[in-house]
């Protein structure tokens, strides 16, 4: 049997719950675009996310750990996809659009520099006078403008709903600015869920890429009320933590978090009485959340992590050197322009100089970023 787009459309209709965004409702695209016959238009959105160039790039950008240190290490492109995971788990449970949250995870780190927050601080900094610099900002210029990818319209010509979704991409390290979209209105169910799907994620898997890298050690968890939760839960004596010991430890934690949020969620839903999309936008409360024991628990691991595993000296001093390379090369191109690539220079009397320097940094991986620091500052090093 061929499903079209009428009878997808069809059939999300009936799988969402009210407050649920249908594909067939959006308020479209800036550009005239036809739709294909085969697909919803947050699935087309989705699609285009996945093959820019910004999307690839991912791979080989800084999560916590720098590339180098180690294959097993998440990336931004496996931080990515297990948001995108965790964020339709979350979707199908309550009721939301799997596809149109899949599309908003994919694309919520799009803008992120290299080098991770050390890069995106070092770029803020040196972008202060010249308009300022944050990764929320940046992916939505990316799927707007900086993609080029069709003859017809600069970006990707997404929907309203997901553009509004990046916008609106909210964490305890990102603040959304939605000026000009409906800023008025809290982000739709869908939003919600990747912002906590983000969250979520970061601080699971930045937890377990801790203990493998031994900068964080079992010992030192002790009295973190999560960890002796899962040290319960298995039995767990010590002192040596292996990889099948910590592989399930951080799986049944994922599945800890997932469980209440989609408890207390629901209780909240119901509690909110929302008959659609838009009334949940209006309400001065986000539903997606943790219970409250929960939110004071997540906290206490997220100070944890800051601590023991951001502040570790070694990931300090690499962010340090992250913020030298970057720092570096803002000056020289800004110095010289014409050590820029020539399709950058032509972009200079568009958008100005440091936005072009700004914007080409920004698109770089680490090892990208390393290598033209040496390229421009080793003189033995050919150009």
């Amino acid at each position: 049997m061929y499903f079209d787009r009428t009878m997808l459309e069809e059939l999300e209709d009936k799988a969402l719950a009210p407050y649920g965004m249908r594909s067939k409702n959006t308020k479209g695209r800036a550009y005239l675009d036809g739709e294909p016959a085969y697909r919803t238009a947050f699935q087309r959105d989705r699609d285009r996310i996945l093959h820019t160039t910004a999307f690839r790039r991912l791979e080989y950008k800084t999560q916590v750990f720098i590339n180098f240190e180690g294959d097993y290490f998440r990336t931004r492109l496996t931080h990515t996809l297990e948001v995108a995971q965790i964020g339709r788990t979350l979707a199908r449970a309550l009721g939301g659009n799997e596809d149109l949250v899949e599309a908003i995870c994919l694309a919520h780190d799009l803008g992120h520099s290299p080098f991770g927050h050390s890069g995106e601080t070092a770029l803020a900094r040196l972008m202060k006078d010249f308009g300022g610099f944050d990764h929320n900002k940046q992916s939505f210029r990316i799927v707007t403008e900086l993609e080029q990818r069709y003859p017809e319209f600069p970006g990707l010509n997404l929907t309203w709903e997901v553009r509004e979704g990046i916008v609106k991409h909210e964490s305890e390290y990102d603040i959304s600015d939605a000026r000009d979209l409906n800023p008025e209105l809290r982000g739709n169910l869908e939003t919600q869920i990747a912002n906590m799907a983000d969250e979520l994620a970061y601080t699971t898997h930045d937890l377990d890429d801790g203990l493998r890298s031994s900068m964080i050690d079992a010992q030192i968890l002790e009295g973190v009320a999560l960890w002796e939760i899962l040290k319960e839960t298995y039995n767990w004596r010590g002192p040596n933590l292996g990889d099948i010991e910590r592989h399930r430890m951080i799986r049944h934690l994922v599945g800890l978090l997932v469980t209440d949020i989609v408890q207390t969620t629901d209780q909240r839903l119901k509690e909110s009485a929302a008959k659609s999309a838009l009334d949940l936008q209006k309400l001065n409360y986000n539903v997606i959340g943790y219970s409250e024991d929960m939110q004071r628990r997540n906290r206490e691991l997220k100070d944890f992590l800051y601590q023991k595993l951001y502040r570790h000296y070694r990931v300090v001093r690499m962010q340090v050197k992250a913020e030298n390379i970057i720092k570096d090369l803002f000056d020289a191109y800004q110095s010289e322009p014409a050590m820029l690539p020539t399709q950058f220079q032509k972009n200079i009397a568009l958008r100005g100089l440091e936005r072009t320097i700004c914007d080409y940094i920004a698109g770089m991986t680490d090892r990208f970023a390393i290598e033209e620091h040496q390229r421009l500052f080793d003189p033995f090093l050919k150009t």
